[in-house]
């Protein structure tokens, strides 16, 4: 059997293939059974495009995310390209970050970027009061996250500071970005090792201000909103999109007020919740119960999707204010002694996370046409993590290999699912379509129950297809330093033909189909 794979058996094997998956998993107490699912792809109901922004990503100054995570300097010993870890970059690069928001989190509401500008060895330490009390050397600041960014592919995304921050900083800073030449804030850049404008289109005007970003009531915070965005211009040919603090879940009282503050005044592009589903147990340590219930999260984020969109559309009928999910993923119980060692909020990466990740995407390309822009936290070494380091070494976690996984869909046509069974942790299921292709992921969130699925295609038949399976009988298994391939895609068995797709889905298994449409 290929490492974190199931055999390839033929379809009139099932019997064998679903006795094969009781005894690995009867060793982890989990007894595996088979069912068989339909559901229907309507070819002929498209939703919206995927906005490739909807698998956007999130790095703060927190633990070890960007500091030993991204960043190990120029002079480090472990393999760097400028001063960032080289398979960071590389593996980064490879999975296509579209959009990468950055220094925060709570960190942003107590960050003053003119700290991490200018010569490094003369920036100020600051201690980082959210986070431990420790201690930064800006080491890694605006110009370091641009360079970053560029490296990778990414779009960067700034949070600028409301909850300890002035008007006049934010706007300094967009200047600072933004600015082609001729002044004194954009010769500063260029003095700095940046003649040419960063163009940074994305601006967070604060974040969770109802929380770590000042405590505020939402009629205060709209009108800190309103007095910040004032002041932000487009400057240069880079016209600013200015994103407000949304609720946290799915808060309809803070969106109402704030909204009802705005006054329909200020500019207002994008509103960003954030949605996390915590776990109750160490991510090493979940049961079945502990799992059903994290991944039942996921029912609840796509219902704050519909039910916030629709709460925006009564002040913005046009929608010309873009719905975004800035923070999103699994939160589980932290563990002293891997904080201790890794960093703060690091936890391990496990078969579970995977399919929250990719269950998270499929809500997404399910509501294309009501969300903007969505990042999961964190890049590395934090919560949700596509990446894990410990000194020079650096693995791709499983939910790296989800987003993978779900890459194809970026940019195509949402289509609807007709799914006549209610239970969310039935099967999730995505579909987009471009050109005369149809991708169609489909998702178990069940610990014990393998799901046999017919998908029938309404408008349209397939010609063949194939796909690819992410899979382990644990679903506390991870990739490991010592092991870092142990859970990886693997080619699986699927028939495409006709107006129907079939294929099985193991136990918290991930399958992609990319399939001709005839």
């Amino acid at each position: 059997m290929p490492p974190g794979g199931i055999m390839r058996i033929p379809l009139n094997r099932r019997q064998f293939a679903c006795a094969t998956f009781a005894a690995l998993t009867a060793r982890k107490g989990f007894s595996a059974a088979a069912v068989d699912k339909s559901i229907e792809v309507r070819l002929d109901r498209e939703i919206a495009a995927i906005r490739p922004e909807l698998h956007g990503h999130f790095a703060e100054h927190l633990g070890s995310c960007v500091y030993g995570g991204i960043w190990v300097g120029k002079n480090s010993s472990i393999p760097n390209i400028e001063g960032y870890r080289r398979e960071a970059v590389d593996y980064l690069k490879a999975l296509g970050l579209v959009v990468l928001r950055w220094p925060g989190g709570c960190f942003a509401d107590d960050y003053h970027w003119r700290d991490g500008i200018g010569p490094s060895e003369k920036r100020p330490k600051r201690v980082n009061i959210h986070w431990g009390n420790y201690t930064e050397d800006n080491s890694f600041g605006t110009h370091e996250f641009i360079r970053f960014c560029r490296l990778i592919g990414a779009e960067p995304y700034l949070a600028g500071n409301v909850g300890s921050g002035t008007p006049d900083e934010l706007r300094d800073w967009v200047e600072y970005c933004n600015y082609p030449s001729g002044s004194t804030l954009s010769d500063e850049r260029a003095r700095n090792g940046s003649p040419e404008p960063f163009r940074v289109r994305y601006w967070g005007v604060g974040n969770e201000n109802w929380g770590c970003g000042g405590n505020m009531t939402p009629e205060e915070y709209a009108s800190h909103y309103r007095r910040f965005a004032t002041y932000v211009r487009a400057f240069g040919d880079t016209r600013p999109f200015l994103i407000a603090c949304g609720p946290n879940r799915n808060d309809a009282e803070w969106t109402r007020r704030f909204m009802d503050n705005m006054h329909r005044r200020g500019n207002l592009h994008g509103y960003a919740m954030h949605f996390y589903s915590n776990g109750k147990a160490p991510a090493t340590k979940h049961t079945p119960e502990t799992t059903r219930e994290q991944l039942s999260s996921f029912a609840a984020m796509e219902k704050a999707i519909v039910e916030q969109r629709a709460l925006l559309d009564k002040y913005d009928p046009q929608r010309r204010i873009g719905l975004m999910v800035d923070e999103w993923g699994v939160w589980d119980r932290m563990v002293p002694e891997e904080e201790k060692r890794y960093g703060r909020l690091w936890q391990q990466i496990t078969m579970r996370c995977a399919t929250a990740a990719a269950m998270g995407l499929n809500v997404f390309h399910r509501q294309a046409d009501k969300l903007y822009m969505c990042n999961i936290a964190q890049t590395a070494n934090v919560l949700h993590a596509m990446l894990l380091t410990e000194g020079p070494r650096c693995v791709r976690t499983t939910s790296y290999h989800a987003f993978d996984m779900l890459k194809p869909h970026r940019g195509r046509k949402a289509v609807a699912i007709e799914n006549p069974d209610a239970d969310p942790l039935a099967l999730s299921v995505s579909a987009s379509t471009g050109g005369r292709t149809l991708v169609l992921t489909l998702v178990n969130p069940q610990v014990d129950v393998t799901v046999n699925a017919r998908v029938s295609l309404a408008g349209g038949k397939a010609a063949g297809g194939k796909a690819r399976l992410l899979h382990h009988p644990d679903l506390n298994a991870y990739n490991s330093f010592d092991k870092p391939d142990t859970i990886v895609p693997h080619d699986t068995r699927v028939e495409a033909s006709g107006g129907a797709v079939r294929v099985e889905v193991p136990p918290l298994g991930i399958v992609t189909v990319t399939a001709q449409l005839g």
